[in-house]
């Protein structure tokens, strides 16, 4: 798919705006990847926004896992795991949803957006046990929990982020920062699964994704510093972000309603 400059020009900036919320709230952002790269840029094949917004997203979680290395809050044994399960189940899951309707897909999509907005007004706890290690005792609970994320993940072309961070939780009981930490692995290894998978039917526009990857690293700069002055008020962020998630939801779920024909 050919695109003009000025649609390039709004991929950085629709990049921009997924890194700016993922520094500022710290977390859902890059759900919104996929409907920026089809209403905002004009990318009208369903199908090659997702490839496309995989590539993106799991090359940011890539960056992001530099500084979460270095501040030793990622259980790498435990992380391996959960991705190598999740691995199995994007590569499944993308090859699902290849093959479902571009319009049904979305539709589907903007169901999941409402499922992460409300995670997002829900919060989440940070107690746990930092000295959690990888045990035969919840081995088993990562790989289930990582396969089923990775066909989620796949299946929609998003990091996942805000299930493989409750997931890795309920299985280990780490804490929400070794969570989060530990489950970009996940969302690199699923969104590189997805890209991948994507690729070889040709839907990943590669010039798109690199100008929405730089994009994204300018936002989150942004967002991070704002995000760090603007802690106190971490809970309000989260509902403003979460009504924003609610109301594009709402246009796409009006939008794939009207393209299948269930409204004149």
């Amino acid at each position: 798919m050919d695109l003009s400059l000025l649609q390039y020009g709004l991929g950085a900036a629709a990049g921009s705006l997924v890194g700016f919320s993922l520094g500022l709230v710290g977390g859902g952002g890059s759900i919104l990847a996929v409907p920026l790269i089809v209403y905002l840029v004009g990318v009208k094949e369903p199908h090659l926004a997702i490839g496309t917004s995989a590539l993106a997203v799991a090359a940011n979680a890539a960056l992001n896992l530099i500084p979460h290395a270095r501040h030793g809050t990622i259980k790498w044994k435990i992380a391996g795991l959960f991705a190598v399960a999740g691995v199995v189940g994007a590569l499944l899951g993308s090859t699902l949803g290849k093959a479902v309707d571009g319009q049904k897909l979305l539709a589907l999509f903007a169901v999941l957006m409402v499922i992460v907005g409300v995670l997002m007004l829900r919060g989440r706890k940070g107690d746990g046990d930092p000295d959690v290690t990888l045990t035969p005792g919840n081995a088993p609970k990562l790989v289930a929990t990582g396969t089923a994320t990775g066909i989620l993940s796949g299946f929609f072309g998003i990091g996942g982020g805000f299930l493989i961070v409750p997931s890795l939780m309920y299985a280990t009981r780490m804490p929400i920062f070794y969570a989060v930490g530990s489950s970009l692995v996940g969302v690199t290894a699923f969104g590189l699964t997805t890209a991948a998978n994507y690729a070889l039917s040709g839907w990943v526009d590669w010039p798109l994704a690199g100008v929405f990857i730089g994009g994204g690293l300018v936002g989150g700069l942004i967002g991070a510093g704002l995000g760090k002055s603007l802690s106190t008020h971490k809970g309000a962020l989260n509902t403003v972000f979460a009504t924003l998630i609610f109301v594009v939801a709402a246009y796409m779920l009006y939008r794939s309603a009207g393209a299948l024909g269930l409204i004149g």
